[in-house]
């Protein structure tokens, strides 16, 4: 079963700061990515599943704050 950043940091007994120092990613590109606020480009997500030492499909990657709280009610 595929796991979110945020999950595999948990198990992996990872904090932000160490997956920020092992991605080489910018430290707020990296707490979006784990908030789930921004979904990363290719290059982005392999730096992030090289930490973890799994295949890019692996992982959940996209955004989770669902359409409808930000643009209103959502489709009608």
């Amino acid at each position: 079963m595929a796991l979110g950043v945020a999950e595999l940091c948990q198990q992996h007994e990872l904090t932000f700061d160490d997956l920020v120092s092992r991605s080489g990613l910018d430290d707020n590109k990296v707490r979006a990515i784990l908030l789930g606020r921004w979904t990363p480009s290719p290059a982005e997500r392999k730096r992030i599943a090289d930490v973890f030492e799994v295949a890019v499909d692996e992982v959940v990657w996209g955004h989770r704050t669902p359409i409808q709280h930000i643009y209103g009610h959502g489709p009608g």
